[in-house]
């Protein structure tokens, strides 16, 4: 952690390192549900990924905020860092990208036939999995370069 983080700016990031944990959370719920057998009763399957893809799109909406908003550390770290602003607005663009992967998922599996289509909403469920995994690395990597301060990289 570094000296110069402010009171304030470690409140916000600890509530930052809270946010990635129940998004890793819901992150995790997805994996297990795509995981389950889906052949015994595809349409609980299908109500299971559901499920779990309405929790993550709350998760995400929220990192959303805590990162864009009118509080969020976007705008810290630009003001604080201004050479970090491409990094920033290149996260931004992907919350765009991630946002949309995830409202196509769900409305895949809220048609009545998404436990026929298994492995496509798979495919389209492991590559979200995959994004955001990736996106949450940059973003540990940037707050990390910008406050000296692990917010758990561990993805």
């Amino acid at each position: 952690m570094e000296s110069s983080s402010s009171p304030s700016d470690l409140v916000l990031l600890d509530e930052l390192r809270r946010r990635r944990g129940e998004l890793r959370e819901s992150m995790d719920a997805l994996e297990g549900a795509l995981a389950w057998p889906a052949r015994v009763d595809p349409v609980r399957w299908a109500e299971r990924v559901h499920v779990a893809l309405v929790e993550l799109s709350g998760d995400f909406r929220e990192h959303i905020e805590i990162t864009e908003g009118p509080e969020g550390i976007h705008g810290d770290l630009v003001a604080s860092s201004p050479r970090l602003s491409g990094p920033v607005e290149s996260l931004t663009r992907e919350h765009d990208v991630i946002r949309r992967h995830l409202d196509g998922l769900l409305a895949r599996v809220a048609l009545p036939d998404a436990g026929e289509d298994v492995d496509r909403v798979r495919d389209l469920g492991t590559a979200l999995l995959g994004r955001l995994v990736r996106h949450r690395q940059r973003g540990a990597d940037l707050v990390f370069e910008a406050y000296e301060y692990d917010i758990g990289g561990e993805t």
